[in-house]
Formats: C-alpha cells, structure tokens, sequence
C-alpha cells in the first residue's frame, strides 16, 4: 500500500490534482464524489493527535479510527521504543484517510507543531485546565501516553502545559483510546466554534487530498492513470 500511495502521489506531482480528478470521476460514483467532498471540507487541520510509546496494536488501531472519525488530518506517533503497530482490522481502513507522522524524539516532535504555531498540551492527572477551558482559539496538539507509564517527563517538560479529561466516578483513569476519543472529540467540537467553520484545510492541500481520495477509491488506479494520461487530449 505504500508503494501505491507514492506512486499516486507522483502522479499528482507530475499532472496536477485536477487533471487526476478529471480522469479518474467517470469511475466514481456522484455519492463517493460528495462523500468525500463532505469529509473534506470538515477536516481540522490547526488540530492535532499525539501518542507515545502505544504497544498495544488495538489501541493504537482505535487511535487512528478516532482521529479519522473527528475530522482531525494528522497523528503524530513518537515511537521511541514501542513500534506503533496497529491492528489491520480494527482500523478498518481509517490509516489511508489521515496523515500519519511517526517521530523517534519526542522533543523533536512537540518542537515542530510549535514552530507551526501549535500550542502542545499533555494530558495529565490533576491538570490546572481541561478540555472544557483550556484555550482553543489557536492550533492545538494534545499528547496521550502509553497504557501504563503515561507520558514521558521529557515529553512533559517539553509542551505548553498539561490538561485533563473531567471524571466523575471512583475509577481514576480511562482506557488510552477512550481518553483519545472524548478528549478529541470535545477539543474538534470547541475548534470549529471557534473557527466558525467545519473545517480549515487550506485549499491547495484540499485540491491535493481529493485527488489521492479519488485514486485511492479506484482499483489498479497507477495503471489507470497511467493509461489515461498519457492519450493525447
């Protein structure tokens, strides 16, 4: 699949996302086109996910379903020892609708949303805001631990401050991908208020995603275009 996805990318490089669009809409329904006309326009992209060190394959699955699922375009996996590996199943196709970014350093990750003008949350026990107050007028990336250690303290150190997930039971914390879910959820909800907007993919990277959308929904779509693009107009 990822030999595919640059192969389409390439494509899009060398003709132009309009001119893939073009060849490739006769062999999509007007229901897909729309479909995915609709998930486009209500992508987030001033809001991000982060994980860290997520071993177990379900979890990490349920991850990326859930930041597909909001409308949130990028999870940022640190993986300094624990290879993000999801379950194929579970994920039910999800990883090809988002922009999964993996990191080693962690440090290195929080750095570079910040240099997008991201301000970088962690989420942690006891945190002095929530996803009910913490600022959402400006791009925002929330961290989420792994399983059973949490965030790392260099990861801590390294964000903008820390914020919390509101429990009202005995029970002292949530599953990592249900935390994942409500946090992102919420956070998504609060951003296009703020926004006034479903979504703010800028229109160029909107162009570019409809054109890998479209291909990804075509079988043997290399050779298709390949085929079609090279007739003469």
């Amino acid at each position: 699949m990822p030999a595919v996805a640059d192969a389409i990318q390439r494509l899009i490089e060398r003709h132009g996302p309009e001119a893939i669009c073009a060849a490739l809409e006769p062999m999509l329904t007007r229901e897909r086109i729309q479909r995915i006309d609709t998930v486009l326009a209500h992508r987030l992209v001033s809001l991000a996910t982060i994980v860290e060190d997520t071993y177990d394959p379900h979890n990490a699955a349920a991850t990326i379903r859930t930041t597909e699922a909001i409308g949130i375009h990028q999870l940022h996996v640190i993986e300094p020892e624990a290879r993000f590996s999801a379950a194929g199943g579970v994920t039910r196709g999800a990883h090809k609708w988002i922009d999964l970014v993996r990191w080693a350093d962690p440090v290195a990750a929080i750095r570079s949303l910040q240099g997008r003008g991201f301000r970088v949350y962690a989420t942690l026990p006891g945190a002095p805001h929530s996803i009910e107050d913490v600022d959402i007028t400006h791009p925002i990336a929330v961290a989420f631990g792994n399983e059973h250690d949490g965030l790392r303290d260099s990861t801590i150190a390294a964000c903008d401050g820390a914020l919390g997930v509101p429990m009202y039971g005995f029970t002292e914390s949530f599953n990592l991908s249900v935390t994942v879910a409500l946090a992102m959820s919420r956070l998504a909800t609060r951003r296009r208020a703020a926004l006034g907007a479903p979504g703010d993919l800028p229109d160029e990277q909107r162009r570019v995603m409809r054109a890998r959308w479209f291909a990804l929904k075509v079988r043997g779509v290399v050779g298709v275009l390949e085929r079609t693009l090279a007739r003469p107009a």
